[in-house]
């Protein structure tokens, strides 16, 4: 009987641990590698068969303090997604653990990723590496491991998978601009986060520029107590900002401690990213000069800009010893705080009218031999290198400090495209790729009627997806000065943490693999994949990322003989399940599946969406195409539009396709300095009752609303009445505005229509004024 007992118990026993093993290794169902979505997508995985699941009980093995840093992300997921306080021990448990293991043949920031049924092994050969290897781990985790709070009932594993990583580039970045807009060191931290769980490890700070000095140095406290601060104009568009005057005290601005910079370095110390400061000079520092206005040539007071400035002509004066003792003792102060071996001088967009002229620069010049003002700043930043790489850092600035000649241990930032680039690796030096065309985050990344103002060019994340900073040009030894790429946020129009991270995110994530992924193993209709389901650990993370790639947008071409438009619709995303209704149709009951593009050939609103599991998401594309009775008609010019803005010429006031808020879509025409005046032929007698005229406001690049309308109508085309008229006196506009005016009258016949616009001429500032003019619709 005691034996009948004891068998009994025993299997007993070996059943319940049986279900706990099986509950430990339950898993969904068996994945494959497109199941994986880390990004970036690492250089080699193989896919096993099992699951390792982490429990309450799985302990984390560091063996080296030095690597606790990176144990910490994970252990703070786990603590705050599963309320869970993951063990660290110094002893190899024999099951159920993650175990750091440190290996001196991997490069300096690679790893290896090993998961099995029982353990994780990392292996890396610095803190990077591990700290890499930790963030790969964490993306094959369910994306609830990004929970701001905890969530019950989530098995958290992860698949069986070896992984051999590292990345293509060393200088993988990003350029935070808090001039323009100041952000508080809370958000940077953030940022510094965000980085690091892309395997990006630079931020590149620029902490000086006309609008605003933001570092406190010690030996200079009028550098914040005035530099970092302006005249509160946010309601004024950028470039459209009246110079402040003194006693105005509404002051917008703030800048860092050192204690904040120190906070700031070691944090990201923690999270394997350099902080490379940027110091403006000789140029982009009004803020500067307006606190020690003795260090410019005019030694005149100027006040901090409070928006846009062009040109740029209150800068360092380079003739001054002074000067560069100013300068050498801010950066030593600056050198004292950051770590990085490189430091940013800036170095572009110098205007050098005043250095024409100044008599300590043209002393200079002469006494240095040079023969130009160009040449004159290239003295100017050798010298600030020799003083740099004096303190055993590295000099970098933009590629204008390549203009009359580059300092021997220079390293360039290319921008202007790819130019720079080419020019300095052919001399052997280093460069960082950074062309506007790909790595500009403050353009638009979709269409600009449906996003926030930005500052102009588009450049959607499929578009950084292509970005690649070895050029095919480019010999083997100019690629191996390529040291990596970076993407720039400037923040003329980003006032907001908000906003600042809808321009960055996901383009991030496109760029983060363009520079650590082999380019053989990239493709945008692989890597979009995965990139959905980023999107939902952003928002788990709480990340304010733009969903633009979503968005329908449209291409239209139109017949010039039949008037028949042809609308093509599409997504940034292969294969988008796209449905389309048209006019009164409902797009949730009535929509059609879209294969191949729309035809139409009179008045028609196409309504579209982006499906996904059989129902509409995201903003709905609505547009509506007028076919009016002027559609096609012969139009006179009495006063000719600009060649820079010609739109579809003659034909382009009637073609019924509007203009949008990219007034450089080829859809607008435009009159600088002068009167819109022109004659619409309708060709035979026609009843009318109503002119519309399409414009735009954008008072940033200058475009203004006219200031008056009128409208006349003609049955001989020789003599006009006016019907209408529409004043509209000047008004301050911070936005990019679209707007028809209307011009209603009693029905009457007519065969010519006139429409005359007055415009503003001249800008608030003085210079010239844009009218733009997309489409006359006459009804």
């Amino acid at each position: 009987m005691k034996t009948k007992i004891n068998w009994a118990l025993k299997s007993l026993i070996i059943l319940f641990a049986l279900c706990c093993l099986g509950c430990q290794n339950k898993a969904s169902n068996p994945i494959t590698e497109k199941d994986i979505h880390i990004i970036p997508k690492p250089k080699d995985l193989k896919l096993g068969s099992g699951h390792f699941v982490f429990t309450e009980k799985t302990k984390l093995y560091v063996p080296n303090n030095d690597h606790l840093g990176a144990a910490d992300v994970l252990l703070n997921r786990f603590k705050t997604a599963a309320n869970w306080d993951l063990e660290v021990v110094k002893d190899l448990p024999s099951t159920n653990f993650i175990q750091f293991k440190n290996n001196g043949n991997l490069d300096h920031e690679a790893y290896t990723l090993n998961v099995n049924n029982t353990h994780v092994t990392i292996e890396g050969n610095s803190f990077s590496g591990f700290s890499y290897g930790i963030q790969t781990l964490r993306q094959l985790l369910p994306s609830e491991i990004e929970s701001q709070q905890p969530i019950e009932s989530v098995v958290w594993e992860v698949p069986q998978v070896m992984i051999t990583d590292s990345p293509r580039f060393k200088w993988r970045g990003l350029m935070l601009d808090v001039s323009r807009h100041f952000f508080q060191k809370e958000y940077i931290m953030e940022t510094i986060d965000r980085l690091a769980y892309h395997k990006m490890n630079t931020l590149h700070l620029h902490l000086v520029d006309d609008q605003g000095w933001r570092i406190e140095i010690k030996k200079y406290p009028k550098l914040t107590d005035i530099g970092a601060y302006r005249v509160d104009q946010e309601d004024k568009p950028w470039n459209a900002r009246p110079p402040q005057k003194e006693e105005v005290n509404n002051l917008y601005g703030g800048y860092f401690t050192q204690e904040d910079i120190k906070d700031i370095v070691a944090y990201a110390e923690r999270r394997g990213v350099n902080v490379v400061p940027e110091i403006e000079m000789p140029a982009h520092v009004t803020s500067a000069i307006a606190s020690y206005p003795e260090f410019s040539c005019l030694e005149e007071p100027v006040t901090v800009p409070s928006g846009g400035l062009w040109p740029i002509t209150d800068i360092y004066c380079a003739g001054k010893e002074s000067t560069f003792e100013f300068l050498e003792n801010v950066l030593t102060e600056v050198m004292a705080l950051f770590p990085s071996k490189y430091i940013h001088v800036g170095g572009d967009e110098a205007t050098k009218t005043n250095w024409k002229t100044c008599k300590h620069c043209q002393k200079r010049m002469q006494l240095e031999g040079l023969k130009n003002v160009e040449e004159l700043q290239s003295y100017f930043i050798k010298r600030m290198e020799r003083f740099i790489s004096s303190k055993g850092r590295i000099l970098i600035g933009w590629d204008e400090i390549l203009e009359g000649g580059l300092a021997p241990g220079a390293t360039v930032m290319s921008w202007r495209g790819v130019k720079g680039g080419l020019e300095a690796s052919s001399e052997g030096h280093d460069v960082v790729m950074t062309p506007g065309t790909h790595c500009y985050f403050d353009h638009y990344q979709g269409p600009m009627d449906t996003e926030p103002k930005a500052w102009g060019g588009f450049t959607p994340v499929s578009k950084v997806y292509e970005f690649d900073p070895v050029v095919d040009s480019m010999t083997q030894a100019q690629a191996e000065h390529v040291l990596g790429g970076q993407a720039n946020l400037w923040a003329e129009y980003i006032p907001t943490t908000a906003h600042s991270e809808y321009m960055i995110f996901p383009r991030l994530a496109a760029l983060s693999e363009t520079l650590w992924s082999p380019k053989t193993n990239r493709s945008w209709t692989e890597f979009s994949s995965r990139l959905v389901p980023l999107f939902k650990r952003y928002e788990y993370q709480g990340i304010n990322y733009a969903r633009s790639a979503y968005a329908i947008t449209a291409e239209t071409e139109v017949n010039d003989s039949t008037h028949v438009i042809t609308v093509a619709l599409k997504t940034e995303f292969p294969d988008t399940d796209i449905r389309y209704a048209l006019n009164d149709d409902l797009l949730e009951t009535s929509g059609t599946s879209y294969t191949m593009p729309i035809e139409i050939d009179s008045t028609t609103t196409i309504k579209a969406s982006r499906y996904d599991h059989n129902a509409p998401v995201g903003q709905v594309f609505n547009k509506t195409f007028n076919y009016h009775k002027a559609v096609g008609k012969p139009v006179t010019y009495n006063t000719l539009y600009s060649n820079s803005y010609q739109g579809k010429g003659s034909n382009n006031m009637v073609n019924i396709v509007r203009g949008t808020k990219n007034f450089h879509d080829g859809q607008w025409q435009a009159w600088i300095g002068n009167n819109m005046d022109l004659v619409i032929d309708l060709e035979s007698s026609t009843e009318l009752s109503e002119v519309t005229i399409g414009t735009m406001e954008n008072q940033g690049p200058s475009i203004y609303f006219p200031t008056q309308i009128e409208v006349l109508l003609s049955t001989d085309g020789k003599s006009f009445s006016s019907v209408g008229k529409i004043d509209r006196p000047f008004k301050v506009n911070p936005t990019i505005e679209l707007k028809d005016f209307t011009i209603r009258f009693n029905k009457q016949q007519a065969t010519h229509v006139q429409v005359k616009a007055v415009s503003l001429k001249k800008t608030p500032s003085g210079g010239g004024a844009w009218l733009f003019v997309d489409e006359i619709v006459v009804n």
